[in-house]
């Protein structure tokens, strides 16, 4: 007489792992501190000047504080200072990301390659990344002295007059900006760069070689598809912090002479922090975020789209 043993039921493996009610609630629970503070941090302040936007709230003037509807935006429309605001808001993003992007790549192509001292060069390359911005301004302004600083000794060649700041000409106020802020932010598209060329195999730049390819052609087909992607994060990255740049502007010309370099986040602090009108503040700053925003997503829609042509 034969005996047989049933075999256990062995559950799929889903199905063994899968949190019972209390552990699922356990989860929740440990994860409910972290969901708060985003909510009261982030969540909260957005919705706040949204509201707020939709109010008169001067205090200046405390009568008239209300709800306002569209009357912020409306008056924004009709602002001669809003629109100068962001068309030099538009210059300076552009110009200054284009050039921090053609620098770093070659200073990116430079420091990537062999020679004598190569970390020695990248550690002064990258240290002016690591000074505060107040720190960095600071250097500039001393820099820009026209007592002591370069407009004196361009002075003394002959180019410009004694005395004369390049700060408070309109002529020269724009370009002394972009380069103090150069100094600054060509590091970081050199270290985004460089950390993508590090990638590169070196196989391909070998079989480029043996095909004949030159410098260009070794660029275009086989460096540039593989720090394309680094490229488009850092120039978005670097748009978004240069549209919001506000202490090196606000510190080394408050946004003079004639309001000619005040740009629109520098504008919003001028009319909820000075003039302590946060409605109309909070009406500018909505609108800051929705044209970044509509901006951000038409970059990377068209980058998107060119990285799928190029495959």
């Amino acid at each position: 007489m034969s005996s047989t043993t049933a075999e256990p039921v062995r559950r799929p493996l889903a199905a063994r792992r899968r949190p019972t009610g209390s552990r699922a609630g356990h989860a929740y629970l440990l994860i409910a501190p972290a969901v708060v503070l985003v909510l009261v941090f982030l969540f909260y302040p957005v919705l706040s000047v949204f509201w707020e936007s939709l109010r008169h709230h001067n205090l200046t003037r405390p009568l008239d504080d209300g709800f306002a509807g569209l009357d912020n935006y409306r008056a924004l429309l009709a602002d001669e200072v809003f629109w100068r605001s962001l068309r030099f808001t538009a210059q300076w993003v552009f110009v200054e990301v284009g050039l921090q992007f053609v620098f770093g790549l070659a200073l990116a192509l430079v420091l990537n390659r062999t020679f004598v001292g190569r970390g020695l060069a990248r550690a002064l390359a990258f240290s002016p990344w690591a000074v505060s911005g107040i720190l960095t301004t600071t250097i500039w302004i001393l820099l820009y002295n026209p007592t002591t600083g370069i407009g004196h000794y361009l002075a003394s060649m002959g180019i410009g007059e004694y005395g004369t700041s390049l700060l408070s000409e309109p002529g020269t106020t724009f370009w002394a900006l972009v380069i103090a802020e150069l100094w600054k932010g060509i590091p970081f598209f050199a270290i985004l760069i460089l950390a993508d060329l590090q990638s590169v195999p070196l196989e391909l730049y070998e079989a480029a070689n043996v095909d004949g390819a030159g410098p260009l052609r070794r660029f275009s087909s086989v460096t540039w598809p593989h720090i394309r992607k680094a490229v488009v994060i850092a120039t978005l990255l670097r748009a978004v912090w240069e549209f919001n740049n506000v202490d090196l502007l606000y510190t080394m010309t408050a946004g003079g002479p004639a309001g000619s370099t005040t740009t629109l986040p520098l504008y919003v602090a001028q009319t909820a922090i000075h003039d302590q009108d946060f409605g109309y503040g909070s009406a500018l700053t909505v609108t800051a975020f929705l044209l970044l925003t509509f901006a951000s997503m038409v970059y990377l829609r068209i980058s998107n789209g060119d990285s799928k042509e190029g495959k």
